[in-house]
Protein backbone atom coordinates (compact mmCIF):
# COMPACT_ATOMS: atom_id res chain seq x y z
CA UNK A 1 0.00 0.00 0.00
CA UNK A 2 1.24 3.65 -1.00
CA UNK A 3 0.37 6.57 0.68
CA UNK A 4 0.63 9.92 -0.59
CA UNK A 5 1.59 12.77 1.45
CA UNK A 6 2.52 16.32 0.63
CA UNK A 7 5.68 17.32 2.16
CA UNK A 8 4.52 20.60 3.94
CA UNK A 9 1.80 18.71 5.35
CA UNK A 10 4.30 16.10 7.19
CA UNK A 11 6.71 19.05 8.23
CA UNK A 12 3.59 20.87 9.83
CA UNK A 13 2.42 18.01 11.68
CA UNK A 14 5.97 17.61 13.09
CA UNK A 15 6.32 21.40 13.53
CA UNK A 16 2.91 21.30 15.73
CA UNK A 17 4.42 18.39 17.50
CA UNK A 18 7.21 19.95 18.63
CA UNK A 19 5.67 22.86 19.53
CA UNK A 20 2.85 21.36 21.34
CA UNK A 21 4.56 18.73 22.73
CA UNK A 22 8.53 19.64 23.52
CA UNK A 23 7.75 22.94 23.92
CA UNK A 24 9.76 24.68 21.14
CA UNK A 25 9.08 28.34 20.32
CA UNK A 26 6.54 29.18 17.78
CA UNK A 27 9.63 31.62 16.48
CA UNK A 28 12.18 28.83 16.11
CA UNK A 29 9.99 26.89 14.09
CA UNK A 30 9.15 29.88 11.90
CA UNK A 31 13.36 30.80 11.85
CA UNK A 32 13.94 26.92 10.71
CA UNK A 33 11.55 27.15 8.54
CA UNK A 34 12.89 30.36 6.58
CA UNK A 35 16.93 28.94 7.06
CA UNK A 36 15.70 25.83 5.15
CA UNK A 37 14.02 28.10 2.31
CA UNK A 38 17.41 30.19 2.26
CA UNK A 39 19.41 27.05 2.20
CA UNK A 40 17.75 25.54 -0.76
CA UNK A 41 18.95 28.91 -2.90
CA UNK A 42 22.60 28.51 -2.04
CA UNK A 43 25.26 26.06 -3.72
CA UNK A 44 24.59 23.20 -1.26
CA UNK A 45 20.81 22.70 -2.50
CA UNK A 46 22.16 19.41 -4.87
CA UNK A 47 23.68 18.08 -1.91
CA UNK A 48 20.74 18.42 0.25
CA UNK A 49 18.51 17.20 -2.28
CA UNK A 50 20.50 14.18 -3.52
CA UNK A 51 20.81 13.08 0.65
CA UNK A 52 17.16 13.53 1.00
CA UNK A 53 16.31 11.14 -2.28
CA UNK A 54 18.87 8.85 -0.88
CA UNK A 55 17.51 9.05 2.62
CA UNK A 56 13.94 8.52 1.74
CA UNK A 57 14.92 5.46 -0.63
CA UNK A 58 16.97 3.76 2.20
CA UNK A 59 13.29 4.17 4.38
CA UNK A 60 11.49 2.59 1.82
CA UNK A 61 13.28 0.07 0.68
CA UNK A 62 14.33 1.33 -2.99
CA UNK A 63 17.32 2.24 -2.70
CA UNK A 64 20.06 -0.35 -4.80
Amino acid sequence: MTVSLPLVFVLGVIAWAAIKFLGVRLWVAVVIALFGFWLSHTFLAPAIETGTRTGVGVVNGTDK
